[in-house]
């Protein structure tokens, strides 16, 4: 049949998409170089920027600190599985889960290049162990995590256990974040042998004689941030830095200091050898040698606040200049104990349901489906920047648990697309989206099957956007943009229910562009139907193949359907029988809902010799001009139209209600 060409909706703000693209492109090219080439003035960064999954700082530099991000995801319970994926050779973002109990006691875990270890929420815990990074490691986040007690009462310096909580040997690009450090023994973080590219941040160091050590060789490499850290109940090395090239410690908090006595070996900050550092905007209370640096050593210190401190106030030389390196969020000194106190070590909102991000984090929609594991039973979020994504993405079944989510301002900022036609690879082939697993939502989207269907004579011109299998499918705020077959949402059997919510979205197309055997809900939804330019047959809105033992089909509910074709030359629907199978009895339920002028007086009709009135259409109390009461429309009682809610459709035998935030 010769289709003519669509009137295919133009995308609204197609504007602002296509400069969301450019502005993408610009923050690609700008993140090879990271900030060392950005603007030498301090940025100003939200309050969210505290839980950012980007590092800052030195950690940023020549090619930045990224961690596991493109490597699979996992949670781990145990010792044996953290040991397993920290030292594998592959990358890796590995979720810690509980208290981890080390065994033996003051184990230390080989941590390999490319990883993230994360704690969930604010309960993760590494207990009498922790962490270590052999030299040549190079791209590793440590977050969110409690580790703690590996000290020994009695053995205050350590020397002969030298259990630290993370050591650094020969490592770079190496991100500290948000962990809570206590009772370690010996140095709660050791940065050593030159190691390189270093940030630690929001972190707290309780609890311990030698704190956090940097450098310990005579080379003068190491390039360390230390920012908004909290150290009380601490004795010495706070941190001490030993032959770096450049440390720069701001918005740090040094309280409580451990005092025993000791008229040298307690202090907070020490420039020692030839390290060059800068001390911007930070608090020290009740500290002795708050500040203090070597003959042959560099320090500088603007903007901190002292209150009851003693000893040496060390401060000369010209040391650098950290904004010719990075730009950086300086609070002032008077808000770092309260920002310090709030947000300094394990926090809930991180490490929670994981968000893989495109394309910062992976290049591709179908990347970041393809790093989530297998038989994930972990909430997993795919945060897409805006842009156009020209390609197929493919969820299977074994990967439930998702979320797509735009994040532009609307969504058709985001578009995923791709364009072939059911002449290659059949109906199913042809879809832009499939989905096969179970538990996926997709928010703030469009998905298009861009195929010109006017320009091509095909045997095969179905052309889907969207294909669902799976069970328990949302689409909120989403449009699915297309001609013939746009969206279908189905079931792997015939035999089997599956479900599908679609909110707040828009549907577009011409020939049985919302179809399948699924048991699927539209609600508060625009539905355009195009026309293809006939005078008398402009196509048909559902094809509903809902088996005959499952008493709910389709439901569009409280929805608008729209149309610029000729009044009366639109149907409702027809039945669809597929491979001319007799029990795919189509259950279609119009209700509530405005039709157009182009919905045809008689708006059922037949379908490859299966008669509509064999089929469950009705409609029920809807309105505008295209709505109507005839023979030929067949009516819901008010007793059945009580019982063909969006409740009744969805709630299945685990009562599902992803409607109840909206309701």
């Amino acid at each position: 049949m010769t289709h003519f060409r669509s009137k295919r909706l133009s995308r609204p703000r197609r504007g602002k998409v296509v400069a969301a693209v450019l502005g993408l492109v610009a923050a690609l090219s700008l993140g090879a170089i990271g900030d060392a080439q950005a603007a030498p003035s301090a940025r100003a960064v939200p309050a969210a920027d505290r839980w950012t999954d980007r590092p800052h700082g030195f950690a940023s530099l020549a090619g930045g600190t990224t961690g596991g991000a493109g490597g699979k995801v996992v949670t781990v319970t145990d010792q044996a599985a953290l040991a397993k994926y920290a030292a594998a050779e592959e990358p890796y973002v590995i979720r810690v889960e509980g208290a981890l109990e080390m065994d033996p006691f003051g184990t230390e875990i080989p941590v390999t290049s490319d990883k993230t270890i994360i704690g969930v929420s604010d309960t993760a815990e590494i207990v009498h162990g922790g962490f270590t990074l052999d030299p040549g490691t190079h791209n590793v986040i440590i977050r969110n995590l409690t580790i703690r007690d590996t000290a020994i009462e009695g053995n205050w310096d350590c020397k002969d256990t030298d259990y630290d909580g993370i050591r650094l040997d020969t490592a770079h690009h190496v991100w500290i974040d948000h962990i809570r450090f206590s009772r370690i023994c010996d140095g709660q973080l050791d940065i050593r042998k030159d190691s390189e590219y270093v940030t630690v941040s929001y972190n707290r160091f309780t609890n311990n004689n030698k704190t956090f050590g940097i450098g310990w060789t005579p080379n003068v490499r190491t390039q360390i941030t230390v920012d908004h850290n909290w150290f009380t109940g601490t004795k010495q090395r706070n941190p001490s830095a030993d032959n770096c090239a450049y440390a720069h410690l701001y918005n740090n908090y040094l309280s409580s200091q451990l005092s025993d006595g000791d008229p040298v070996w307690t202090y907070g900050n020490w420039s020692r050898g030839k390290t060059k550092m800068v001390i911007e905007n930070s608090f020290y209370d009740g500290v002795q040698h708050p500040y203090q640096a070597d003959a042959t050593a560099e320090l500088v210190q603007r903007g901190s606040i002292l209150r009851n401190t003693t000893g040496r106030h060390d401060a000369w030389g010209a040391a650098f200049d950290p904004r010719e390196f990075y730009a950086y969020r300086l609070d002032p000194a008077a808000a770092v104990p309260a920002l310090v106190k709030r947000f300094s070590g394990p926090q809930k909102r991180i490490g929670g349901p994981v968000e893989l991000r495109v394309p910062a984090a992976y290049p591709t929609v179908q990347s970041a489906v393809d790093a989530v594991p297998d038989g994930n039973d972990t909430p997993v979020t795919i945060a897409v920047a805006p842009g156009t994504y020209r390609e197929k993405v493919y969820i299977p079944a074994s990967k439930p648990h998702l979320a797509l989510r735009g994040t532009g301002r609307d969504r058709s900022d985001t578009v995923i697309v791709f364009d072939t036609p059911a002449e290659y690879g059949g109906s199913t082939g042809s879809a832009t989206v499939r989905i096969a697993a179970n538990d996926v939502t997709a928010r703030n989207l469009t998905f298009s099957n861009d195929f010109d269907e006017a320009a091509h004579e095909l045997k095969g011109e179905q052309a889907l956007a969207m294909k669902t299998t799976g069970d328990r499918i949302v689409f909120e705020d989403t449009a699915f943009l297309g001609n013939q077959d746009t969206l279908m949402t189905d079931s792997p059997k015939l035999t089997t229910l599956s479900r599908v919510y679609v909110r707040d979205s828009y549907i577009e197309g011409d020939v049985d562009f919302v179809y399948g055997r699924a048991t699927t809900v539209i609600e508060r939804s625009v539905i355009r139907a195009l026309s293809r330019g006939s005078d008398t047959n402009n196509g048909y809105i559902t094809a509903a193949s809902t088996w005959k033992g499952n008493p709910y089909g389709f439901l569009i509910t409280k929805s608008k359907i729209v149309s610029d074709a000729p009044a009366g030359t639109f149907h409702l629907g027809r039945p669809w029988h597929p491979g001319g199978e007799p029990d795919a009895i189509a259950q279609v339920l119009i209700r509530d809902t405005q039709l157009p002028a182009a919905v045809k007086s008689s708006p059922w009709t037949d379908m490859s010799g299966f008669s509509w009135k064999d089929a469950r259409f009705t409609e029920y109390r809807n309105h505008g001009p295209g709505a109507g009461v005839t023979a030929d429309r067949p009516q819901m009682s008010d007793a059945a139209a009580r019982t063909h809610t969006v409740a009744y459709y969805l709630e299945g035998t685990d009562d599902w209600a992803p409607y109840a935030r909206h309701h």
